[in-house]
C-alpha cells in the first residue's frame, strides 16, 4: 500500500519538503504568490459554506490531506466544484443556492 502512496506523490517520502511548503527564501516567495493569487490562509478565510462543505468531503471521504492551506489553483478548483453544485440545485430545483457565493 505504501508503494501505491509513493507511486501517487511522485515518488516523495512523506519526510520530504516541496518547495512551496515553507522554510528558506523560496518557500515564502511562493506563499507570497500563492496569496496574491488568491491561495493560502487568506483564501480559505473569503471561501463561503458550500466551499468549506467541499474542502470537508475531500479531506474527510476522499482521503485528500488537511484542506486548510490550499494552492490558488486548488481553491480555483474547489469554486468550480460549487459552482457545479448551484447549478445543479438551480436546475432541479429552479431556486438558488440557501448559501450566497462569494
Amino acid at each position: 500500500m505504501d508503494y501505491l502512496k509513493n507511486l501517487s506523490s511522485g515518488g516523495k517520502q512523506p519526510t520530504e519538503q516541496s518547495p512551496s511548503s515553507g522554510g528558506g527564501a523560496r518557500g515564502g516567495l511562493m506563499d507570497r504568490i500563492n496569496g496574491t493569487m488568491g491561495g493560502g490562509l487568506q483564501g480559505e478565510k473569503n471561501e463561503d459554506a458550500l466551499d468549506k462543505g467541499v474542502d470537508f468531503v475531500q479531506e474527510k471521504f476522499l482521503g485528500q490531506g488537511p484542506q486548510d492551506n490550499e494552492s490558488a489553483l486548488e481553491q480555483a478548483k474547489d469554486e468550480q466544484i460549487s459552482d457545479f453544485v448551484r447549478g445543479r440545485y438551480k436546475s432541479a430545483t429552479g431556486k438558488e443556492f440557501p448559501v450566497a457565493d462569494k
